[in-house]
């Protein structure tokens, strides 16, 4: 068939006869040589006729804008089974861009052709023409711009590929195999594959074990590359697609080494709600293996909230994080693990993908804060109770009361124990420590469950209870503490009794006083059941709250005074009863306040004592007195004795001798012409210590003197180991002394007693002429009292 075609015999279809008939014309004259005859130009228009029959570039003849030829690489290019359904058709049926423009000479355009079917696609044409006919070449555009898209893709991808033959030399090295091994293309082409990859590679295995392995292949330069190999066979050999995945397999690396050491627990939560890894660190905190957690439902994770809630599994931090994609952060929460035991972790979760939260993977990481809550838990309970005695602290009792609601009755109750200074000091402070441990725990176990117990240092202690409001009641619940607090306390063998002063606040429904106020109006009452006599308790009312408010206010003036001449001294005479001459003067402390006027002694001296400003004003009165009663001395020639009053608090003070040394040196007042009178209840407090200051001031010179004898429980024989001067008895003895026998009975012992043991007496309060007849005839030495003479100035006294 193939030589009849050949030949122009039955396979010459009409296309082909009509091209042939074309190209037996005779040809134009030429100057390029002698024109063949007609038989060599038949013999080559075969030749050439096979020659386009059997191209696979498709190629095609018109004439007059008619097909006259088409070969078959044409027909099967325009979707036509035979030459039949093309030839003697117009070119504009397959054609849809300007046929003119197809048929210049040498051209070579784009067009749109048509299919026989009616589908279209872009193609390349060459056209020749030859008189009226036009020969076309025609190439598939798609097809070109294909396998240039290829070129290009090859050129330019980031992953090495290389073309080898069957036996493994390369035979195609795009750029970026250049840029990943180190080998240039004209290099690498020609050599054996193992060579220029640095790694032994049989395509033929990875085609075997699934297309793809990963391998380690070697740069040039010898550094080690983490490969992923994909392998296609080709005709003649493979082509091998080598991605680098060294950066990315070594972050990766570095990834799973850092999520390892974490201290931080992190798990991965899979779209399927199932777990799919777990850190150390998360297997250490959850208490359970790896192979245990990996692959289990996210929801048997017990977790619960602060409030102690369980947490449902729909609303788990992982699960709802991958619902909304909204991250939960610093979640605090209370897991229990497999054990049993109960961790607290602070828990984070979040999307592990934020760009693709259709990935719906959620990371959970969370820290064991187990030991960090239980360090704060201590923190906040020390800081809001007692260290000594373990409970409440004013902050707490504040905070308690602040948050008491207005709507019930509530009552406050504060105390503080009685003469605990003197535990104190005299038996250490361990032992004062243990007694008000003991003291805490008893008023612990006294009170209900629901009532605040709080100590706020020293010796106050409070209590605040709504279980007991009606003011029966609280009054019973008073007596009750106190008579609690009264049994005897065993500490170290010693057996210590202790008492309270309590003071009470009742607070009814709608009282808007602040916490503050309420402790404040409570430790005012307290203040009051101390200054009537201690051991008691007492309410609150408006009235003491005045009272105290004006105290305070004349505690500050009397600082004020003290640097400011309110001050002064005024001075009694005190009269020796054989010759009727003033012999002394007791300096006597005054107050004359810019607002108030003259504010009594017996006012200010207690706040100065109970401030300590007594230790202040006991020098002032001894440096102002001393100078005075000196300067008199030396003036008028008088052998005038000064006499002046020291508290407790003096007593207690350790500047108290060197202030009397250098007043003695400063003013030139002889040690002999001062007599200190100290109290007898002073005296009684602490023996011991008062007897050792005592001595050092007698060890100056000067004389000691025991006030308000008889008001306290003291025995002369006692007094006698102080080594006293004189002995004044109380006022309270003397009033009415003229009228009541057994008074002067008492007065009369009491000088006998003192003359016995050498002391010399004087009588206090002397009021009328029959009380100093009587006096000097029970052998009094010396009287003092308003009928002898009134505290007066310096110079009202002494006439200048």
């Amino acid at each position: 068939m193939e030589a009849d075609a050949l030949a122009g015999g039955p396979a010459d279809d009409a296309g082909t006869v009509a091209w042939r008939a074309q190209l037996a014309r005779p040809p134009r004259a030429s100057t390029a040589g002698p024109v063949g005859v007609p038989g060599d130009l038949a013999e080559l228009a075969d030749r050439y006729r096979v020659l386009v029959d059997l191209s696979t570039d498709a190629a095609c003849v018109h004439e007059g804008g008619v097909l006259t030829y088409a070969n078959r690489a044409a027909l099967d290019l325009l979707g036509a089974r035979s030459a039949a359904e093309v030839v003697g058709r117009s070119v504009t049926d397959f054609v849809v861009v300007d046929h003119d423009r197809v048929a210049e000479p040498g051209s070579g355009v784009a067009a749109v052709v048509k299919r026989v079917d009616g589908s279209k696609f872009v193609v390349e044409t060459l056209s020749v023409r030859t008189g009226d006919v036009v020969q076309v070449l025609i190439r598939d555009a798609g097809a070109a711009t294909a396998l240039k898209s290829q070129a290009a893709v090859v050129s330019h991808v980031s992953d090495a590929i290389v073309a080898t033959t069957l036996d493994g030399v390369v035979t195609s090295w795009n750029p970026a195999a250049e840029t990943v091994y180190g080998w240039p293309a004209g290099e690498a082409v020609g050599r054996p594959a193992r060579e220029v990859l640095g790694a032994d590679l049989d395509p033929g295995e990875v085609r075997r074990a699934g297309g793809v392995v990963r391998q380690t292949h070697h740069h040039r330069g010898g550094a080690a590359l983490l490969i992923r190999v994909s392998a296609a066979e080709m005709n003649d050999g493979y082509v091998l697609v080598c991605a680098d995945e060294t950066a990315r397999r070594r972050a990766e690396q570095h990834y799973r080494t850092v999520v390892a050491a974490l201290d931080e627990g992190v798990l991965v939560v899979g779209p399927d709600g199932l777990i799919e890894s777990v850190n150390p660190a998360a297997s250490r905190i959850l208490g359970a293996a790896p192979e245990d957690l990996i692959g289990v439902p996210c929801t048997t994770l017990v977790l619960f909230d602060e409030s102690g809630h369980r947490i449902p599994e729909d609303e788990l931090p992982s699960i709802s994080t991958r619902r909304t994609g909204i991250p939960q952060n610093g979640l605090v929460l209370r897991l229990r693990r497999p054990d049993g035991r109960d961790v607290w972790v602070s828990l984070t979760s979040r999307l592990l993908n934020t760009e693709d939260p259709a990935g719906v993977s959620v990371v959970t990481s969370f820290t064991d804060i187990t030991e960090r809550r239980a360090i704060s838990a201590r923190l906040a309970h020390d800081a809001t109770h007692d260290p000594l005695t373990r409970l409440a602290n004013r902050t707490l009792v504040l905070d308690r009361l602040d948050r008491r609601g207005r709507t019930k009755p509530t009552t406050v109750l504060f105390l503080d124990l009685d003469k605990f200074k003197v535990i104190n000091d005299s038996l250490g402070h361990s032992v004062g420590d243990q007694v008000l441990r003991i003291v805490g725990e008893r008023l612990r176990r006294a009170t209900a469950s629901t009532d605040v117990v709080g100590r706020f240092g020293g010796d106050e202690f409070v209590v605040v209870t709504r279980a007991t409001t009606g003011e029966a009641e609280v009054r019973a619940l008073a007596g009750h503490l106190r008579s609690v607090l009264a049994e005897p306390i065993s500490v170290h063998g010693r057996e210590l009794h202790v008492d309270a002063s309590i003071g009470i606040v009742l607070v009814g429904p709608g009282d808007q006083r602040s916490a503050e106020d309420l402790l404040r109006d409570a430790d005012v009452a307290m203040y009051q059941a101390k200054a009537l006599g201690r051991g008691r308790y007492e309410f609150f009312d408006v009235a003491l709250r005045e009272r105290m408010q004006r105290r305070l206010r004349m505690e500050q003036d009397l600082r004020n005074a003290v640097h400011s001449g309110q001050l002064w001294p005024a001075y009694q005479p005190v009269v020796d009863l054989h010759s009727g001459e003033m012999v002394g003067v007791e300096a006597l402390l005054r107050w004359t306040h810019p607002k108030h006027g003259a504010i009594s002694p017996g006012e200010f001296i207690p706040l100065a004592e109970e401030s300590e400003l007594i230790n202040e004003l006991g020098k002032l009165v001894l440096r102002d007195t001393t100078r005075e009663v000196a300067q008199q001395r030396a003036a008028s020639g008088l052998d005038l004795s000064l006499k002046v009053n020291l508290s407790v608090r003096q007593l207690e003070d350790p500047q108290l001798v060197p202030a009397v040394r250098d007043a003695l040196a400063t003013t030139g007042l002889p040690p002999g012409a001062l007599c200190l009178e100290v109290t007898e209840s002073a005296l009684m407090r602490d023996e011991t210590a008062a007897g050792e200051v005592l001595a050092a001031l007698r060890s100056l010179g000067v004389l000691l003197a025991i006030d308000d004898f008889g008001t306290g429980y003291s025995s002369l024989a006692q007094l006698r180991r102080l080594t006293l001067d004189t002995l004044k008895i109380d006022r309270s003895f003397i009033t009415g002394i003229a009228e009541s026998r057994d008074a002067a009975a008492i007065v009369a012992s009491i000088i006998a007693m003192a003359h016995a043991v050498g002391l010399t007496v004087v009588a206090e309060g002397v009021e009328s002429a029959e009380e100093l007849s009587l006096l000097r005839e029970l052998g009094c030495d010396q009287a003092q009292g308003y009928h002898l003479g009134r505290p007066v100035p310096a110079a009202e006294l002494f006439g200048r």
